[in-house]
């Protein structure tokens, strides 16, 4: 018998936001266009998930009955815990939305302090509330005092190098009650180009011992998510483009922390069946018609994992009804993989991330 298999392994503590203990570490990251219902239910039967959290939803598009913002929202009885993430820069507006999404059964309530994208910043909101002090511990404040769920931030560790302003941020956040603190290790000016800074999320960690600090960034592998564990100290991890590639992602790392080791992810015929129930849960919210142009963005992915030829992906793309999107398939079933194989393990892949300057997105 080795050593590992004599020394029983240490499961680590529950990860709790304030009295909503979650079921695992490891998190689902707000990623617009991506983590809608039907891929948190997917990502949910698989195992291993502790939280969900939907796109950014405007809080003002919210109170005012928008179909995108509403959309956005839904969820079932399988999709728990369930938080939503809201962005903009009053405290009023996001108060009254936190309550609205209260009534409607929410977990968690996440504010954004970390998008980058221009429309974001520029009305004040996402990562333009690393500039604004006093403005941002005002909001907050309301808004934790205000809603009887956990309140969490997600942020980034600053607007550039020179402004690096996550921690104290984070040491004010934990005074007033916020719940818990993800951070991603970059700054807004860099976007995502670079490496992640571990050690700004360190910081992080350092200025808010009470309360759970989630990293987030470059978390494509376990061995990512274990690098970021030992380097940082945090005690959750939140991952997003890496569980497009691979939504196994999440009962990978819970095999790794309970046994020390873990199942492979999908293979060819499994992300072929994954797409499908992916695509059966969006007909079903929002009809086959809508869902056949919708799933286009999300199904690229699918098939670029699956190492589907370009002619192939290019079919799926231009499907217009439900008979050419099962045509395309059945071709994509019949010819397999264009490398590796159909039941052994595909070549990873990378989820491409947004690039030029961040003031262009």
């Amino acid at each position: 018998m080795n050593a590992e298999a004599q020394s029983p392994r240490v499961a680590p503590r529950p990860l709790c936001y304030g009295a909503l203990e979650l079921p695992s570490r490891y998190l689902l990251s707000p990623l617009a266009g991506y983590t809608n219902l039907p891929f948190r239910r997917v990502v949910r039967e698989l195992g291993g998930l502790g939280l969900a959290t939907t796109d950014l939803v405007s809080a003002r598009g919210l109170l005012e009955g928008s179909a995108k913002s509403l959309q956005l929202i839904e969820s079932c009885p399988e999709d728990r815990p369930f938080a939503v993430q809201l962005f903009g820069s009053e405290p009023e507006t996001l108060c009254d939305a936190a309550q609205l999404l209260v009534e409607r059964g929410v977990d968690s309530i996440d504010i954004n302090m970390g998008c980058p994208v221009r429309r974001i910043t520029a009305g004040g909101a996402g990562s333009a509330m690393l500039c604004q002090t006093d403005a941002t511990l005002r909001l907050v404040r309301t808004v934790v005092e205000r809603t009887p769920v956990p309140v969490t931030v997600k942020m980034r560790l600053g607007w550039d190098d020179s402004q690096i302003t996550a921690p104290e941020f984070a040491r004010e956040f934990a005074q007033l009650g916020v719940a818990a603190i993800a951070v991603h290790g970059r700054t807004r000016e860099q976007g995502f180009s670079g490496a992640v800074n571990r050690d700004g999320i360190r910081r992080v960690v350092e200025a808010a011992p009470s309360i759970p600090v989630i990293g987030n960034g470059d978390i494509r592998t376990v061995e990512d998510a274990e690098t970021m564990f030992r380097e940082t100290g945090c005690a959750g991890i939140s991952i997003g483009r890496g569980a497009l590639a691979n939504p196994w992602i999440f009962r990978q790392l819970v095999e790794r922390e309970t046994s020390g080791r873990c199942s492979p992810p999908g293979n060819f015929e499994e992300r072929l069946a994954l797409l499908r129930r992916q695509f059966g849960f969006l007909s079903d919210q929002i009809g086959e018609r809508r869902a056949v142009s919708m799933f286009r963005k999300m199904g690229h992915w699918y098939l670029k994992a699956m190492r589907v030829r370009a002619s192939l992906r290019n079919q799926f793309q231009i499907a217009q009804n439900r008979g050419e999107l099962e045509q395309a398939l059945a071709e994509i079933a019949a010819a397999g993989p264009s490398t590796g194989n159909r039941t052994g393990l595909l070549p990873e892949m990378h989820v491409a991330v947004p690039s030029g300057p961040v003031d262009r997105w």
